[in-house]
């Protein structure tokens, strides 16, 4: 009698939104998604009301919403959005900023490296050279590179890039402990040190000029809260990440 094979679990992918006051850009960004896909997850952070009042349109009714009172973080954001996915039975996840940096135009290619890795964490990699790039994001990205190849062993050119394609059954939502901006390396970095493949892919982006740009990043705050983590994050590689790739380079 021949043994009846089990059934491949059906992948089923969606886009993660999270939102905090980019009522201006959030519905122009929902309606490119939605070219692609309906299968979207926003997550409004304690946005003012003005982003309840987009969302609330006839047009995103279809869209899954998180919604809470206050402003709790990117980090914190992210975690609930990818929660609910898990709940709702996704075994992929999309995230990408609403604030139109990004272009939804390019989530195909992010899901053709994910075909070609079907595994792999892919991260949209912007171009850091970009005429509008501010300098401020181009040297925290440096540094953020520069710490992740030390803690990890590996190299991407785009650390703190929001536009990813997650495999929630490899990458955690609980490993977004820290709750604000931090939180993009910190997933990151613990997708490295569970040996999760990690690719990149070039993306465009968009920087508006400066009288236009809607940012929520602090330098002073969010660079201290990040250099304190990457202190946090060197320990963890000396202490449990290079022992345990010994070990596994050993056992091969």
């Amino acid at each position: 009698m021949q043994k009846e094979t089990e059934p491949d679990i059906q992948e089923r992918l969606c886009v993660i939104v999270p939102t905090y006051n980019n009522e201006r850009t959030l519905a122009d960004v929902l309606r490119r998604i939605m070219r692609i896909t309906t299968e979207i997850i926003v997550v409004n952070d304690g946005s003012t009301p003005a982003t309840a009042e987009v969302l609330a349109a006839d047009e995103f009714s279809r869209l899954k919403v998180v919604d809470y009172g206050r402003n709790r973080g990117k980090g914190y954001a992210l975690r609930r959005g990818m929660e609910l996915a898990m709940a709702e039975g996704y075994t992929h996840a999309v995230t990408i900023d609403s604030d139109g940096q990004h272009f939804p135009e390019d989530i195909p290619l992010l899901m053709e490296a994910h075909r070609e890795h079907p595994e792999a964490l892919i991260v949209g990699a912007r171009n850091l050279n970009e005429d509008n790039m501010p300098r401020g994001n181009t040297f925290a990205n440096k540094f953020s590179n520069f710490w992740f190849r030390l803690q990890t062993g590996r190299r991407i050119d785009d650390t703190q890039s929001g536009f990813r394609l997650y495999p929630l059954q490899r990458v955690k939502p609980s490993w977004a402990v820290t709750p604000r901006y931090e939180a993009e390396l910190e997933l990151l970095v613990l997708a490295a040190w569970h040996d999760v493949d990690i690719r990149q892919v070039a993306v465009r982006v968009y920087y508006p000029p400066e009288g236009e740009r809607v940012s929520h990043f602090r330098p002073v705050y969010d660079f201290a809260r990040i250099s304190l983590l990457n202190t946090v994050l060197c320990l963890g590689a000396l202490f449990y990440y290079l022992p345990v790739s010994i070990y596994r380079k050993l056992r091969r």
